[in-house]
């Protein structure tokens, strides 16, 4: 059975003229692409393809990278969108408090009181700061700006997140709380 591949970040658009492509990772840390000898990009309803790293450099808040088997622009053009998968295996364990953001992906969201709100279906990047799309059982999407002050927990193992949103958020997509 092959090993299941994580979602670990986006490939946001090329980069220059050589076929780096400008990425952003569900990740922060630098390590993560330290020693990392391979990545797997694809599309949704698509086989993710293997891609042997080259090279990868931070600029200001993305990472770029050198695939082997991209080059220049046009190349680097049309994976703009995929999204970057990991096997498991290169992927560092984190403390006990820490959680990846795959492993949030599919948490069910809870508010103070215990009500459900919805389920994290995507991350998003606004201005690199951390949003989490919600999605709520009626189909509606919840942006939820991720500051530590607003989450109370997250049980990952559980699959279980209790949020305090900011005030008025909520209503301003008609959720009444």
């Amino acid at each position: 059975m092959a090993e299941a591949l994580i979602d670990c970040g986006r490939v946001l658009k090329p980069h220059g003229l050589k076929g780096e492509l400008g990425t952003i990772w569900f990740a922060d840390s630098p390590l993560l692409l330290s020693g990392l000898p391979r990545l797997f990009l694809g599309f949704p309803g698509s086989k993710p393809k293997m891609f042997n790293i080259v090279s990868w450099r931070k600029h200001k808040d993305k990472y770029l990278i050198i695939l082997d088997k991209i080059q220049g622009r046009d190349s680097a053009q049309t994976w703009q969108g995929a999204d970057i998968f990991l096997k498991r295996k290169y992927i560092p364990e984190l403390d006990e408090d820490e959680t990846y953001l795959f492993e949030i992906l599919g948490c069910r969201v809870y508010l103070p009181d215990m009500a459900y709100l919805g389920i994290v279906d995507e991350f998003l990047d606004h201005n690199g700061s951390e949003v989490w799309r919600i999605m709520t059982e009626a189909g509606q999407e919840v942006l939820f700006p991720v500051n530590e002050v607003f989450i109370k927990s997250i049980d990952a193992e559980n699959k279980k997140i209790i949020i305090d949103p900011p005030e008025g958020l909520l209503e301003l997509y008609g959720i009444e709380i």
